[in-house]
């Protein structure tokens, strides 16, 4: 089942339904969750620059008691692991600056997602996946390496599989799904309207289609079995990061599920491809 959501990550998330008193407690929260724990709510008013009022009204509006209540909260968010933090690349920060916060945002967003997903959902695809007559990865954009990435993975298993990052050759595959195929797309918003397109063209074909993709979106809801995962991906730097690599590791999930589920035998095999590879290798340096 999926874990829940801790305070942190729903303050983050709520961001744009606030108004602009609770904007700036949740902005005062999140730049520095480690003090605000300790701050007396007339502190905490006072460093927002909002009345006392606010600050009760805000706890509530995250089902606190109070803000005693709020601040138990938090502290436990803090101990469940790292949290998203309002840290976003500005554009005089140092390398050391840039790099830490960068570093931090993946740390945080890889944990997020791997306290929200849903082992369920993980063991259903992946008896898809072994059970598949050939598997096809679809992306597009940033996902379209993330599906390369999957077909360099998943050709190991002795399925035929194949990866996709043009829309056409999607549509293509799809239309000519059958029952037994796997059809795996990876989308970080789930928006794209190509692949919900695909998504519906291969499911009517006869194909399972799983989707690697932010819960209860378009795509999601054209999928046989979602497996949902979101990001909250720093939007001030103009090119996909975190998402990424939140999708590489829940393909890491699925081929390590896929190679437990073939049993000790099947490790014969993978050994072999591995050993394949030591004459193409330079000796270790000593």
């Amino acid at each position: 089942m999926n874990r829940p959501i801790n305070l942190i990550e729903r303050i983050k998330t709520s961001l744009d339904t606030l108004n602009r008193s609770e904007r700036k407690v949740a902005d005062v929260i999140l730049k520095d969750p480690n003090s605000a724990t300790r701050y007396s709510i007339a502190a905490l008013a006072q460093e927002a620059g909002v009345s006392e009022p606010t600050v009760n009204r805000f706890c509530r509006s995250f089902d606190a008691k109070g803000y005693p209540d709020f601040k138990l909260q938090l502290a436990q968010s803090l101990a469940s692991g790292t949290p998203y933090v309002s840290r976003n690349v500005e554009q005089d920060d140092t390398a050391q600056e840039y790099t830490d916060k960068i570093f931090s945002f993946s740390i945080a967003s890889l944990d997020a997602a791997r306290q929200s997903i849903d082992a369920n959902e993980i063991t259903k695809a992946v008896d898809y996946l072994i059970q598949a007559k050939q598997i096809s990865f679809f992306g597009v954009g940033a996902s379209g390496p993330v599906a390369m990435d999957a077909q360099h993975k998943f050709f190991r298993f002795n399925i035929p599989v194949m990866a996709y990052d043009d829309f056409l050759m999607q549509r293509m595959v799809a239309s000519v799904a059958r029952t037994g195929d796997v059809i795996v797309i990876i989308s970080y918003t789930g928006r794209t309207k190509e692949l919900v397109e695909v998504a519906k063209i291969g499911r009517e074909a006869g194909a399972t289609v799983i989707g690697i993709t932010a819960p209860d979106s378009y795509l999601a809801e054209e999928c046989t079995l979602t497996i949902g995962v979101t990001t909250q991906e720093d939007t001030d730097v103009y090119m996909p990061m975190a998402s990424r690599m939140v999708h590489l590791t829940v393909l890491d999930v699925l081929a390590t599920g896929v190679t437990l589920k073939r049993g000790v035998d099947f490790q014969k095999h993978l050994k072999a491809i591995k050993d394949s590879l030591k004459a193409s290798r330079m000796p270790v340096k000593k």
